[in-house]
């Protein structure tokens, strides 16, 4: 499974990177928006730290709006995938850049039945958000489950990245689901890293070592 630095930081991405959990990046307006920087250059910045997928939004209602859009984004990276939501109008402008050869992302997707018409329109990746979905009262790795398995029986190629991942848990559930890929903002990866009992056994081993001769 891999993995994708939620973030436009260009510090946490490296730092992701660092322990190979910089597979691609995700990014959004609102990152963006935090950081100070165009989205223009933010996205170029990044595009130049690494050479896996850099998920790029699209901010148009229309579909030829998002398509614009696209092909613009396309320009600021050779890795850059084009992230739509889902919507009518977002798959008809999925099915047009996957015409064109222009990857896409299908983001803000909450069942099974999204995913497979985002895949169908042409998407190379889909984003179940798990959190999200916890939030309303339904089980978010399960969807990720349904999805997975969904794409397994029709055969589609398009892969799941799970999005909205807030805990270790949700990692390693979307990884016992079948996820190719989730996306975790960098403030996760030490509560990933971190376990009572390995700090008891790090304590233990120093300990010991203070008895060598």
């Amino acid at each position: 499974m891999q993995f994708f630095a939620d973030s436009v930081n260009l510090e946490e991405i490296r730092r992701a990177r660092a322990l190979n959990l910089a597979d691609g990046v995700t990014t959004n307006p609102t990152l963006v928006a935090k950081s100070g920087r165009s989205h223009e250059q933010a996205i170029r910045e990044i595009s130049g730290l690494l050479s896996g997928p850099v998920n790029v939004e699209t901010l148009s209602l229309n579909a030829e709006g998002i398509v614009k859009e696209g092909r613009i984004y396309r320009t600021w990276g050779k890795n850059v995938v084009v992230k739509i939501p889902i919507c009518r109008e977002g798959l008809a402008a999925v099915a047009k850049l996957a015409a064109e050869g222009i990857p896409t992302t299908v983001t803000l997707v909450f069942s099974a039945a999204q995913a497979l018409l985002a895949a169908k329109a042409g998407a190379r990746y889909v984003c179940p958000f798990v959190g999200r979905l916890d939030d309303a009262g339904e089980n978010g790795i399960e969807v990720v489950r349904q999805i997975v398995g969904a794409f397994r029986e029709a055969r589609y190629t398009t892969q799941v990245l799970a999005a909205s991942i807030r805990t270790p848990e949700h990692v390693a559930g979307a990884a016992a689901a079948g996820a190719h890929a989730v996306t975790i903002p960098h403030k996760l990866i030490d509560p990933m890293l971190a376990h009572p009992l390995t700090d008891k056994g790090i304590a233990q081993f120093l300990e010991d070592a203070k008895k060598y001769k």
